[in-house]
């Protein structure tokens, strides 16, 4: 395994030896997506066909899985759009151990999972585009040019990546964001509300997920 993307197993839950940070929410990663992340961004009810989610750290998928299952569960006509930024991607096996834990997506990691083990970076199904852009987000993001509906903010803690959280990205992520799109991280730091608002979104503090009081919603309101 590459030192960029080794491994420490805490409980069952994958930990970043480069971050020093789980993937996920030691007490419940798939409850924490659901609330930050579809909740926070106000889904699935905003969804529609050609819907585009984008995220900065794909990290085990969870996300992807979590999004699927609520896009199907939702019974919508069309297909997903969905696109992932990760510099440091895992290694299949070690995603498919980390999804494991989540009876409730099983279904959904198992159709995905030969794509994981082919190595797989885009994925096309009746209702899912799925692309994994690997790379430094700070060079890929802005060459990006397919408006976003919806952004999770998903990257490791801001103290120890923090290269995920400077403005010039943030401003990058409101740029791309469609008019009336939104954004939402776990993270409340103060810097990191502070640059989504000088990107120009109308943000919020709102009750985070467990032990985490606080997480932050942005939207870019129409002109």
């Amino acid at each position: 395994m590459d030192d960029q993307t080794r491994l420490d197993w805490r409980d069952g839950v994958p930990v970043s030896t480069r971050f020093d940070d789980p993937y996920y929410s030691l007490e419940d990663g798939l409850a924490e997506t659901r609330h930050v992340f579809l909740r926070g961004n106000g889904l699935p009810e905003r969804f529609r066909d050609g819907f585009h989610v984008a995220e900065l750290g794909f990290g085990t998928g969870l996300n992807l899985l979590a999004t699927v299952q609520a896009w199907r569960g939702a019974g919508v006509v069309g297909r997903l759009h969905y696109t992932s930024y990760e510099l440091f991607p895992l290694a299949a096996e070690d995603m498919i151990q980390a999804q494991a834990a989540f009876p409730e997506v099983a279904e959904i990691a198992a159709e995905l999972m030969p794509y994981w083990r082919s190595g797989a970076r885009e994925i096309v199904l009746g209702d899912l585009q799925f692309r994994l852009v690997e790379g430094d987000a700070r060079q890929t993001v802005p060459a990006a040019t397919t408006p976003v509906d919806a952004w999770y903010l998903d990257g490791f803690a801001p103290a120890k990546n923090p290269e995920l959280w400077e403005p010039a990205l943030l401003q990058a992520v409101a740029d791309r964001l469609a008019e009336g799109g939104t954004a939402a991280s776990y993270s409340a730091a103060g810097h990191v509300r502070r640059g989504l608002a000088s990107a120009g979104l109308d943000v919020a503090r709102v009750p985070g997920y467990g032990r985490k009081r606080h997480m932050t919603v942005a939207r870019k309101d129409p002109r």
